[in-house]
């Protein structure tokens, strides 16, 4: 893809912690500048854009994110696409923000929902820009799976793993609550798998016989969902590989209270 040339921008060692550091800013505050929007996508499956999402794609000039999650829309939108991984993250936003300080229409997309295991990414987007960043919500695999295994949100604790770094804290909130509510969580590839969040618990006292549900690649028509019991998911861990899990990287891990 092409795109301006510009020099990646310094982006923040917790970018998720910069994302949440405050609300976000009122439209009214900064009436003068055009707003990045930054768009959750869903789980991939093009029907459950929200009427906003493909709104905001289809009159963007200019749409960056992960390569795998700008493939689900590029069917959506004529805007150039810039598409990064981890490596060239700085490169890719640089290219963005200069985009965007020219006056281009600029949408950020995420998968499924921002709000759920995007401020990562949201954070480096609004390191990089000279501009608001607006997020526009979008459908989450994790509401697709309270919905399939049927553990309303109120009744549910949710932890994502899916971060870089300690993932001890989230680790540690999942087993103060298992058996007495509903966990959802988003495993981390591959050394958090559906599997090594099972055994974690299980070590720390939780019933072996809790239901246990791994949803895989929730909406899509290879759609599926392993029910099983805490322990024997337990019984399955191990190792940081693909190989070493019978599950993809595209899961979500229900257990029921």
């Amino acid at each position: 893809m092409t795109g301006e040339e510009a020099a990646p921008p310094d982006l923040p060692d917790r970018p998720a912690e910069a994302a949440s550091a405050a609300p976000e800013p009122s439209r009214a505050d900064d009436e003068d500048r055009r707003p990045v929007h930054a768009v959750g996508i869903g789980p991939g499956n093009a029907e459950l854009l929200t009427r906003r999402a493909g709104r905001l794609l289809g009159e963007a000039d200019v749409v960056v994110g992960f390569e795998t999650v700008v493939d689900f829309v590029a069917g959506e939108t004529d805007a150039e696409l810039i598409t990064c991984g981890y490596r060239d993250e700085p490169e890719a936003l640089g290219r963005f923000a200069a985009r965007a300080a020219d006056g281009a229409r600029a949408v950020a997309v995420l998968m499924g929902d921002p709000n759920h295991s995007g401020y990562q990414f949201l954070g480096k987007v609004e390191a990089a820009v000279d501009a608001p960043v607006a997020v526009v919500p979008g459908i989450s695999s994790v509401q697709v799976a309270a919905s399939r295994a049927r553990t309303p949100l109120e009744a549910s604790v949710f932890e994502t793993l899916h971060v870089r770094g300690d993932v001890s804290p989230a680790l540690a909130r999942l087993g103060r609550a298992v058996g007495d509510r509903h966990l959802i969580a988003i495993p981390r590839p591959y050394d958090w798998m559906p599997e090594d969040i099972a055994a974690e618990l299980v070590s720390g006292g939780a019933d072996r016989g809790l239901d246990a549900l791994v949803c895989e690649r929730l909406t899509h028509p290879d759609e599926a969902i392993t029910r099983t019991d805490l322990g024997a998911l337990a019984d399955g861990a191990g190792g940081d590989e693909p190989a070493d899990s019978a599950f993809s990287d595209l899961s979500v891990l229900v257990v029921r209270a």
